[in-house]
Parts: structure tokens; C-alpha cells; sequence
């Protein structure tokens, strides 16, 4: 048997729509596999119930069969399902790597990363590499259709998930269509910023790189609350505010010293909009990690 933690990951990060993305210091999933006849899961954990253990219906199961690698799969959810905060991402990524230990495969990392994507496809309908390769390559990635670039940063990081659920479809139904260049120009000039940022550790330069005038405007309206979220997060010293992957995750980038301040701010500015919610102070960190 092997088993893997895969963290949670945050995608897109504003400027950065189905290109980058972070692994998250917390939450994460645990997997553990172990050869068989034939592929089964059983899923435990937070959002458990909301999860399907049939092979053809799980984000782990079109993996095993990717790698040919059948195996009975146990999933210890602890990203929440429709989060934002790539909970299908975490479980796929650990199967892959987790499998590829198992089977001696021998696979890289990278190389792993559009067999774990195969996975995502399972629920949001398209394989996309934006959380899977944070989770399992760690730090701060740049996913494109010719591999994955990763950085290591660590970024001090806020992310505020309130008690309300978007579906990964009903996020890319809201994207807009097209855009006026001017909206173009300026998100690609903050998405320059952002990624030298992480290149720098600079939660200045990572935060004022986070905004995003084209997918963002659109994503907020399916978060009660996000504007006053975002706006106190920034008057508690937040460098910059957006929405963590299809939302309804909030994500703030900090300085350390302010990330406490920053944590309990957001919950009390969601708890004025009426809706639960959770924080997780933590930051970016490192890909999975396998445990034999």
C-alpha cells in the first residue's frame, strides 16, 4: 500500500484564468492505494457523501485507468468538495502519484500532471492542468499546453471558504465570451506582475498582480458577500483579493505579520452577509507527498 497527502490548490489567482496556479500549505487530501483485480474507491471525509464511488463517475478512477494501474482506492477527503479550492484536483493528483509509486511506472512528476488533468475532466468537463499541477508539483505553477513551469514561492495566504457551494459548471457558465482589449491589456500586464512576484516571494508585487477585470466581475456575483469580503480583507492589510479557483473560496495574499488580522476579518465580513464560513491561514507549500 501507498499513501499520499495532495494539497489543496488555489487556481487562476485573478490574472491567471486556467493557467496558474498554488499548492496550499492546508487543507489536503489523504489517498491510499494498493494493487487489485480491478479498480474500486471508498470515499470518507468532508463532503464525503457528495462524492461517487463508482470507478467511471471519480476523478480517481479515470486515472488508474490511465495509468492501467487497478487498485482498491481509499479517499480521505479533507478539501471540500466545490470549494475552489481543487478538491477533485487533490484526490486525482494523489491517485497519480500514488499509482505511479505503486506500479513503478516511473513516471515524472510533470509528465504525470495531464494524466491527473484526465482525472479533472471527470467533473468539470474539460482536462484541465490549472490545480492538479500545484498539487503535485508544489509552489506556484504555470500550466500551458506544452508542460508545466513551476516556481517555488512562499507566499503568505488567506483563504476564507464560506458555507455555500458553486459548481465548477456553473462558474465556466458565467464566463464571459469575449473581452475589449483594454481589459486584455490590463490583465496581462498584472498577470506579468503576479508571476514575478512569486518568483521574487514578494506578497507585494503577488498581490497587486491578482486583479482581474474580465472572469472575476462575472464569478462574484455567484459569492454572497464577495465585495465586502475582498474590501475588508484589504483594509486588514491584504495585498491583494480574488476568487480562489470557480469560488466560492476566497483568497487573499498577505504579509505574515498580518494574516491572523486578516483570517478573523474576512469570517466576521461574511457573517455580517448572513453566511458561514471557515479560514485557513496558511501559505504557499509543497506537492504531494508520498508515504509508504
Amino acid at each position: 500500500m501507498v499513501t499520499v497527502r495532495a494539497p489543496a490548490t488555489s487556481a487562476n489567482l485573478g490574472s491567471g484564468f486556467d493557467v496558474f496556479g498554488a499548492a496550499l500549505g492546508r487543507p489536503a487530501d489523504i489517498v491510499r492505494v494498493e494493487k487489485a483485480d480491478r479498480t474500486t474507491i471508498d470515499v470518507t471525509g468532508v463532503g464525503s457523501q457528495y462524492i461517487p464511488e463508482d470507478p467511471e463517475k471519480n476523478t480517481v478512477g479515470a486515472v488508474a485507468e490511465a495509468l492501467e494501474a487497478p487498485a482498491h482506492i481509499e479517499i480521505d477527503k479533507g478539501v471540500r468538495p466545490a470549494s475552489g479550492l481543487g478538491s477533485s484536483a487533490a484526490s486525482a493528483a494523489a491517485a497519480a502519484v500514488g499509482l505511479n509509486e505503486l506500479y513503478d511506472r516511473g513516471l515524472s512528476r510533470e509528465a504525470l500532471v495531464p494524466i491527473a488533468a484526465e482525472g479533472e475532466a471527470v467533473v468539470s468537463g474539460a482536462a484541465h492542468a490549472d490545480n492538479v499541477a500545484p498539487s503535485i508539483m508544489g509552489g506556484f505553477t504555470i500550466a500551458r499546453s506544452d508542460g508545466v513551469t513551476a516556481v517555488d514561492a512562499s507566499i503568505p495566504l488567506v483563504t476564507c471558504l464560506p458555507e455555500v457551494v458553486v459548481s465548477t459548471r456553473d462558474a465556466r457558465g458565467v464566463v464571459p465570451d469575449g473581452a475589449h482589449m483594454e481589459d486584455v491589456v490590463e490583465v496581462v500586464g498584472n498577470a506579468a506582475t503576479l508571476a514575478v512576484g512569486m518568483a521574487r516571494d514578494d506578497p507585494g508585487l503577488v498581490g497587486r498582480g491578482m486583479d482581474d477585470s474580465i472572469v472575476t466581475p462575472a464569478r462574484a456575483e455567484l459569492i454572497a458577500g464577495y465585495e465586502a469580503v475582498r474590501s475588508a480583507a484589504f483594509d486588514a492589510g491584504a495585498t491583494g483579493v480574488t476568487i480562489s479557483g470557480a469560488g466560492p473560496a476566497v483568497i487573499a495574499a498577505c504579509h505574515e505579520r498580518d494574516r491572523q488580522t486578516i483570517a478573523g476579518t474576512m469570517l466576521d465580513a461574511f457573517e455580517d452577509a448572513g453566511v458561514d464560513a471557515r479560514a485557513y491561514q496558511t501559505r504557499i507549500g509543497r506537492g504531494a507527498e508520498v508515504f509508504e
